[in-house]
C-alpha cells in the first residue's frame, strides 16, 4: 500500500496544505487539499474518497477536484464514501447548488461526475483496491476513522478527534497493521480549547497510547501550522522513536 501526503496540516499556511492523503494513485483519504499537490493529469485518475468528516479543512480540495474531473474528456465518475451523517452533509451543505455546483447531477443526472456511498459503521466494505472499516470518534460533528487494509498491509486513520476507543479496539484486531495515522491539532498549553474541539494534544496522547496495539509506529498530522515546532518537542518527550510527523509530500509504503 502507497500512501502519498499531499496535505499534513490541521490548516493552511505558507506551503502547508490541508488534510489528505492519496492511497495507490486512485482513492483520497480526505480531502483538503488536493490541486495543491497533484497535477490535472493526477487528478483525474482519483475514483474515490473516503471522507472522515464535513469540516472544510478535510472538504475544501474535493470541490475543485470535481470542477477538474468535470472539465476533462470522458472523466470517471468519483465516488465520494462515508457514513451517511457526513454524506448527508456533502450534499446538503457543500455540493448544493449555492455553495458548489452540484455534481451529482452533472453533466446528467445518469452520466454524473460525483457519486456517493453510505458505509456502515464497523463493517468492513471494499472501495477500489482497498478494504474499509469505518468507526465513529470523537469530535464535534459526525467523523470517522478508518481502519484500512489491502489484505497484505493495513493502516488506521483516525480522522479528527479527541480521546476515543471504538477505533483502536478495531486496530487491535487487524493483524497487518503497519501503521497509526493520528491527528495532533494543539499543543499541551491550550488542552482546555483541545477539550472543547474535540482534538489532540501530546498529553492526550500519551494516554491513547496504552489503548494501541503493539509498538505499531504513530504518524501524527493535522498540526495547526503555527504550533508546529511547539508540537514536535512535546511529542518527542512521551515516545521517543514510536512517534513522528507525516511529512507533506512526501509517499510512504507499507
Amino acid at each position: 500500500m502507497k500512501i502519498r501526503v499531499l496535505g499534513a496540516y490541521g490548516a493552511e499556511g505558507l506551503a502547508q496544505r490541508p488534510s489528505a492523503f492519496l492511497v495507490n494513485d486512485t482513492i483520497l483519504i480526505d480531502g483538503g487539499t488536493v490541486g495543491g499537490a497533484l497535477a490535472s493529469s493526477e487528478q483525474i485518475v482519483i475514483e474515490h474518497a473516503l471522507i472522515s468528516h464535513s469540516h472544510l479543512d478535510h472538504i475544501a480540495g474535493l470541490a475543485f477536484l470535481t470542477e477538474t474531473l468535470a472539465l476533462c474528456e470522458a472523466p470517471k465518475p468519483l465516488t465520494i464514501s462515508s457514513l451517511e451523517p457526513v454524506v448527508k452533509a456533502l450534499r446538503t451543505a457543500v455540493f448544493n447548488d449555492t455553495l458548489w455546483p452540484d455534481f451529482s447531477l452533472l453533466p446528467t443526472p445518469r452520466n454524473p461526475i460525483v457519486k456517493y456511498r453510505t458505509l456502515l459503521e464497523e463493517t468492513e466494505s471494499p472501495v477500489g483496491d482497498l478494504w474499509v472499516t469505518p468507526v465513529a470518534v470523537n469530535h464535534t460533528v459526525p467523523c470517522s476513522g478508518f481502519v484500512v487494509h489491502d489484505e497484505t498491509s493495513g493502516i488506521v486513520y483516525s480522522g479528527d478527534t479527541g480521546p476515543t476507543d471504538a477505533l483502536w479496539k478495531a486496530a487491535g484486531r487487524l493483524k497487518t497493521l503497519r501503521a497509526v495515522i493520528l491527528e495532533c491539532a494543539f499543543p499541551n498549553r491550550m488542552q482546555p480549547l483541545a477539550e472543547v474541539a474535540k482534538h489532540m494534544t501530546p498529553n492526550l496522547i500519551r494516554r491513547e497510547l496504552d489503548k494501541l496495539p503493539g509498538d505499531v509506529p504513530v504518524l501524527i498530522y493535522h498540526v495547526k501550522p503555527q504550533f508546529h515546532d511547539e508540537i514536535g518537542e512535546e511529542l518527542g518527550e512521551i515516545a521517543g522513536h514510536r512517534i513522528s510527523f507525516l511529512e507533506q509530500d512526501r509517499s510512504y509504503a507499507f
